[in-house]
């Protein structure tokens, strides 16, 4: 059985000492503050970057340099036959597509295997979860690769957002949209399925901004996943934005729609914070894998 290693970056929730308990590695996302460089979890905590951002700094998000990638995966290649290597997804960042253009070094090649499976935050921290159990199931790297991509499309993220200041402040939309917005009070809800992070609802009220994420989860498990069983082949997650009394509170009105469900709640990618800002709220839901059916 190959010896495996896995890697992901901090955009997948899972802290530096999460990682270590789990025997896994996590690139820091490297952040642009001021003009100083910050790394997430290693010099950049989620407390010091809502401070940051509420003082109104200028910031900016980064990908891991091609040193730190290549120097991580030489020194785990000298313990393990191979390395899976999940990123941040590709349709949010250029950080995949340059994992696998140095993947194709000679050093590299056949042994690290780049994942592109388009997932972020508790969606992408389930991957790496799927990854080390596909592992200790005895698949190499490319089998892993090839099952976690074929497997991209069985998750779905609906955050909430509780301010338009920061999609206007990143250009996403104009200032006369986040105007009338701000006026009629909305709290857009939006999605990310694959590629992109896409506008999917409006809502009037958080209240209804968190029935209409539920509901959309609901709908994604019946017609998407195969329904709802008794083995809850479903994992449902929730992700906020500096605010976790407000996620527990969220966990609470999902277990009301999905009894019995462990979920896991985290913070949501502070490389998806600098857009989105303080205070919203995700619902999410990854289709459990099979790996003996594959």
């Amino acid at each position: 059985m190959p010896r495996i290693a896995v890697v992901t970056d901090s955009n997948s929730g899972i802290t530096q000492k999460q990682a270590a308990e789990m025997s896994i590695a996590v690139l820091p996302m490297p952040f642009m503050i001021n003009g100083d460089t910050y790394y997430e979890d290693i010099s950049l905590t989620q407390e010091e970057f809502y401070v940051k951002l509420a003082e109104g700094a200028d910031i900016g998000t980064s990908q891991p340099s091609p040193e730190s990638v290549m120097n991580l995966w030489k020194e785990l290649l000298t313990k393990n036959d191979e390395i899976v290597h999940i990123p941040m997804s590709s349709g949010l960042s250029g950080s995949c597509q340059s994992a696998m253009m140095l993947a194709n070094e000679p050093e590299f090649e056949g042994k690290v295997h780049v994942v592109n499976n388009q997932r972020i935050s508790v969606t992408q921290r389930q991957s790496v979860l799927d990854a080390m159990l596909l592992a200790d199931k005895g698949m190499s790297g490319a089998e892993i690769k090839e099952f976690l991509e074929n497997d991209k499309f069985n998750s779905s993220i609906y955050i909430m957002l509780d301010t338009l200041y920061y999609l206007k402040k990143g250009g996403r939309i104009t200032p006369a949209a986040a105007a009338l917005g701000t006026i009629l009070r909305l709290k857009p809800v939006l999605q990310i399925q694959g590629e992109k992070l896409d506008a999917f609802a409006k809502a009037r009220t958080s209240t209804q901004g968190k029935s209409i994420m539920i509901n959309a989860v609901k709908n994604d498990i019946i017609n998407r996943f195969g329904g709802l069983t008794e083995e809850k082949g479903i994992w449902l997650e929730i992700a906020y934005t500096y605010n976790r009394e407000a996620a527990e509170q969220l966990k609470e009105e999902v277990l009301a729609v999905f009894p019995g469900y462990d979920i896991h709640i985290d913070p949501l990618s502070l490389s998806v914070a600098c857009h989105i800002g303080p205070g919203a709220l995700a619902v999410a839901c990854c289709k459990k894998i099979h790996p003996d059916k594959a």
